[in-house]
């Protein structure tokens, strides 16, 4: 693993923390889901 990952997966988790701590973990959670579903999409597409 990488510095660039590492540091990507720090980021990733402080994020999460920091959408619990304002009360904002829903929209977190739909933004991600509809983020991966993308990339899935697109990597079909593009395959």
């Amino acid at each position: 693993m990488g510095l660039k990952s590492k540091i990507y997966k720090v980021l990733r988790i402080w994020n999460d923390v920091d959408s619990v701590r304002k009360g904002r973990v829903g929209k977190r959670i739909g933004r991600r889901t509809a983020g991966k579903a993308t990339g899935k999409m697109m990597r079909k597409l593009f395959k």
